[in-house]
């Protein structure tokens, strides 16, 4: 843990309170307005030294403590992209600090493509694995052998079943499926997506995957749920665009928010 992430949970505890952080969330495209539900206080990513300045629009970028459900959350309502600056390690700051505000579970969100003619635009899935198809790592560069992380359990099993029974409770088809990650900002052509469904991919998108690999490397368990935005290139006649993602993002973004509430109803 950096010295910096230790300044900055102190500064953090003196806005929001001493009281421990339970469980982390990050937003992707879209879902941004999630962070309104909590009540806590915003704290601007500007006013967090070393903090990114999430450049993509669709992002909140704020961080907000507080109470949702009655389980204290520390929520990302945006995040940095390895094609903004050519940094895979660009979210490691944030979540150091959410480890150091005593947070043992964060959970990710993000907008994705389907590889699946099953799950469609307005629909979720849960992640049941990773392919990390850039090859990139946000652990190069690291010194000691903590670099080593084990990825054989990434997606935590016990958040994955809680998230699949918080599902079920809303009445929200939950099914679970491998994300790929690809590095952005450009679409991916159709040869690349059949390339990863050959691999076993049934989703697709640009962030995420190192914020796993990061969330493991501090000890954080890891669940990721994506919400659909539209099939991937080739798979349908819709027109991929970032626009496009912004507009669908919140089709999804309602039935997460139930999933979400009652997952952190029972984790309490």
């Amino acid at each position: 843990m950096s010295r910096n992430a230790e300044d900055l949970a102190a500064l953090v505890r003196g806005r929001a309170g001493a009281a421990p952080v339970r469980v982390g969330l990050i937003l992707g495209s879209g879902l941004g307005h999630l962070a309104e539900t909590v009540a806590g206080t915003a704290i601007p990513y500007g006013d967090l030294p070393g903090f990114p300045h999430a450049g993509v629009s669709g992002h909140n970028p704020n961080l907000v403590v507080g109470d949702l459900e009655g389980v204290r959350v520390a929520v990302f309502g945006g995040r940095a992209h390895y094609y903004e600056k050519g940094d895979p390690a660009a979210m490691r700051l944030p979540l150091e600090v959410l480890k150091a505000l005593g947070a043992e579970a964060l959970i990710l969100t993000n907008a994705a493509g389907s590889l699946r003619p099953d799950i469609g635009p307005g629909d979720l899935m849960l992640l049941s694995d990773h392919i990390n198809f850039s090859g990139l790592n946000p652990l190069i560069g690291e010194a000691t052998d903590a670099r080593f992380v084990p990825m054989t359990a990434a997606h935590d099993p016990g958040l994955r079943a809680a998230l699949r029974a918080a599902a079920e409770a809303c009445g929200v088809p939950l099914p679970e499926g491998v994300y790929a990650w690809y590095s952005g900002p450009s679409f991916e052509t159709p040869a690349e997506i059949r390339a990863i469904r050959t691999l076993g991919a049934d989703a697709v998108g640009m962030s995420t995957v190192p914020e796993v690999i990061l969330a493991r490397f501090l000890g954080l368990r890891v669940a990721a749920v994506s919400t659909v935005t539209n099939m991937a290139a080739g798979l349908s006649d819709e027109k991929i665009s970032h626009e496009h993602t912004k507009a669908m993002a919140p089709l999804g973004a309602a039935k997460l928010e139930r999933v979400l509430r009652a997952f952190l109803g029972n984790f309490r």
